[in-house]
């Protein structure tokens, strides 16, 4: 009797507990079906409204360009969006779930959303390109839809940017509208494209599927796929925070209009006009003369290394009172020169195998940035520093003994490192602007600079007495073992930019056009360079860290006139 009742005990505690569970069940789906309601426009009709009868398109999508079905079969151009990535799937009667059928075609609807919602929850999107267009309603943008690209023949032949880690939609957007383009493009996740004309090849809209490197949920592109973003509004907002830099007074070419292959003849012509002309027409540099306004690149013809006097420029900042005839105004405008932008590893590997050495801190990775924008191919690297290659250099990711870079970062300088490359472009900088260089690098990162704090620590006297005789072993052992150098120092390189990259150039073997030389002078700084040079209100150096630099100075100085190659600039010369 005991044996029996205790089995019925169990089994109501058993059928208590389902029935909990069950009323728990209903009552969330019974909530789940009223948040859908209350969420969802339903057309409102008679009661005998057919089974497949739409439902409004959300108001998200009406503004990025997505119409009603029954606007979708009006005559009149269409858009790159299948409707039936819009709509649900109707269901036939006879099919489905029994409990989906209603006579109330409003229920019906509901329920109907309800299931095929829950279902496809469970499944993941079929079109990455849907999710783009889903999450449009969240940038400042317009959507476009998804362009072939060519990274060869780019779509949008603006400004390009890259962030192989952080890239989003926005990020992308506010860049290419402060250099005034009208359109954003982004591909594989982590490039950005800016343009003036929109791409004319569209592609699928699933083939836009890669997700942005810095947002989820958010697509960017795919492989030779634009995700392109008409930036009307936003660069209305940007124009106030545009820069357009003065860049002197110079003679004007014999023949304007053909030195420059876009021009402007306007009454009361100002700056900013002339400036918002040129953006348009994708062109980095603005010239005025009087009423004219011309646009184009630096040339031979037309170089902006030899500046006149202001003086023969009446008005320099007032266009309309600018004299003509021979001189000129020249403004760089926000737009990037993209002459020299495109890089690309070799397609075969390379027979002589190049070091770019240098001591932390002397510029290599400016020199990098120079040097693959002139000869159009990827720096490697001994190391791999993240953050350079989330900025576009790609060659930070490639075996550095791989052979399909141009030349290899290096900071390496023993024996057997040396010998390894056949020939290299030995990088020296001013040990004391060195020193501080990679000290900053050191505790603030590649843009930043060291707190007065880390300056006036213990760490700095130590960081000098131990990298100082790096700086100078650096040298000396790569003029010791090195089988092809070619010495560059910093400081000539920064003030004849031009002849000293074409040296570097023809010492790599590559062959590049003065054009392409100017178009690299014209975007010299690259992502890398501090902004300012930050004045410390104390000496960094004490006499007793000068005394041994100093001693370190007239070693390499007299190491290098031993190989005969021309000693150290008069900077150096101990202070």
């Amino acid at each position: 009797m005991a044996k029996a009742f205790f089995r019925l005990q169990k089994f109501l505690r058993r059928t208590q507990f389902l029935l909990f569970f069950l009323t728990a069940a209903y009552l969330m789906a019974g909530s789940l079906l009223l948040l859908q309601r209350t969420r969802l426009v339903i057309q409102q009709g008679s009661r005998g409204t057919p089974t497949n009868q739409a439902l409004a398109v959300p108001e998200e999508m009406n503004r990025v360009g997505m119409a009603e079905p029954r606007t979708l079969q009006s005559p009149g151009p269409r858009l790159p969006v299948r409707t039936d990535a819009l709509l649900e799937p109707a269901l036939d009667p006879r099919h489905g779930p029994h409990w989906l059928v209603s006579r109330n075609s409003e229920l019906r609807q509901l329920r109907r959303r309800w299931f095929y919602r829950f279902t496809s929850d469970q499944e993941p999107l079929q079109t990455a390109g849907f999710k783009a267009m889903k999450h449009t309603a969240e940038h400042k943008g317009t959507y476009m839809g998804c362009f072939t690209h060519d990274s060869r023949e780019r779509t949008l032949k603006g400004a390009v940017f890259y962030d192989l880690r952080k890239m989003t939609v926005a990020h992308c957007q506010e860049a290419c509208a402060e250099r005034a383009y009208s359109y954003a493009g982004l591909a594989y996740g982590a490039e950005c494209y800016c343009g003036n004309t929109l791409p004319a090849a569209a592609a699928k809209p699933e083939e836009c599927n890669i997700e942005c490197k810095g947002e989820k949920g958010s697509v960017c592109g795919g492989v030779n796929r634009l995700s392109v973003y008409s930036l009307e509004e936003l660069r209305a907002r940007a124009r106030r925070r545009r820069n357009v830099i003065y860049r002197g007074c110079f003679r004007a070419p014999e023949n304007l209009t053909d030195a420059f292959p876009a021009s402007l003849i306007q009454p009361n012509l100002t700056v900013e006009m002339c400036s918002e002309f040129c953006s348009k027409k994708e062109f980095p540099l603005a010239v005025i003369r009087g009423q004219e306004c011309y646009c184009g690149y630096p040339t031979r013809r037309f170089s902006l290394r030899e500046g006149t006097d202001g003086l023969h420029c009446s008005g320099t900042h007032n266009a309309s009172s600018t004299a003509g005839g021979d001189y000129c105004l020249v403004y760089q405008t926000p737009v990037q020169d993209t002459r020299c932008t495109d890089r690309k590893f070799l397609t075969t590997k390379s027979k002589v195998f190049v070091a770019l050495s240098s001591f932390p801190g002397a510029g290599n990775t400016w020199a990098r940035h120079l040097i693959e924008h002139a000869t159009g191919y990827y720096t490697g690297s001994y190391y791999f520093d993240g953050a350079l290659y989330n900025k576009g250099f790609k060659g930070e990711k490639d075996h550095w003994r791989s052979r399909r870079t141009i030349c290899v970062k290096t900071h390496e300088s023993g024996k057997t490192e040396i010998e390894m490359f056949d020939s290299a472009i030995l990088l020296i900088r001013n040990p004391y602007k060195s020193l501080m260089a990679e000290f900053n690098r050191k505790y603030a990162g590649h843009l930043g600079y060291a707190t007065d704090r880390n300056w006036k620590s213990k760490e700095w006297p130590d960081f000098v007495n131990s990298y100082a005789s790096w700086w100078a072993s650096h040298v000396l052992e790569w003029l010791k073992y090195g089988k092809r150098l070619l010495v560059v120092h910093y400081e000539d390189l920064k003030q004849s930019l031009i002849p000293k990259l074409r040296e570097m150039v023809e010492f790599l073997n590559v062959t590049v056009t003065e054009d392409r030389l100017l178009c690299v002078e014209n975007n010299r700084d690259g992502n890398f360079k501090r902004s300012g040079a930050k004045q410390k209100n104390f000496e960094p150096f004490t006499q007793e860290m000068k005394d041994l630099i100093n001693r370190y100075i007239l070693t390499v100085d007299e190491a290098l006139r031993g190989r005969n190659f021309s000693g150290l600039p008069r900077e150096y010369v101990p202070r």
